[in-house]
């Protein structure tokens, strides 16, 4: 997809919609923004408008030292 192109109306949310789909087969918003070559932003962006319910973010936790 080239970069730079403004997307609207039936386009973007066909685009929307793949996003949702990969997202919620376990992709990453990043792995999708690279995949796409676009920004984390708009992905995350676009994923929100298709009304995707995020996870959260995941990583280690850190114990609190004494």
């Amino acid at each position: 997809m080239p970069k730079k192109i403004q997307i609207t109306g039936d386009a973007r949310s066909k685009l929307a919609a793949d996003f949702k789909k990969k997202y919620d087969a376990g992709a990453s918003v990043r792995a999708i923004a690279e995949e796409q070559r676009k920004s984390y932003g708009f992905v995350h962006t676009l994923l929100g408008e298709a009304k995707t319910t995020m996870r959260s973010r995941g990583g280690a936790l850190r114990k609190a030292t004494a």
